[in-house]
């Protein structure tokens, strides 16, 4: 287990700029459009971001609140 941990380890850090490329076509895309639109890309962005980010604090929070010590 710990070999494959060490393993995705190295990957992810020998290749960010793969994992990264999404970034830049994005940049890219927004700085040929005009305010209105890339106030909307953004906003899409941001709605996707919305839900993966809120089961992370979902479950965040259920384990805060099960692991809290008893006073």
């Amino acid at each position: 287990m710990k070999k494959w941990l060490l393993v995705l380890a190295l990957i992810c850090c020998v290749a960010p700029e793969l994992m990264a490329q999404g970034c830049a076509v994005c940049t890219k895309t927004a700085s040929t459009l005009d305010d209105k639109a890339a106030r909307g890309l953004n906003g899409g962005i941001l709605y996707l971001a919305l839900l993966p980010l809120g089961i992370m604090g979902t479950v965040g929070f259920i384990w805060w609140r099960n692991n809290k010590t008893q006073i």
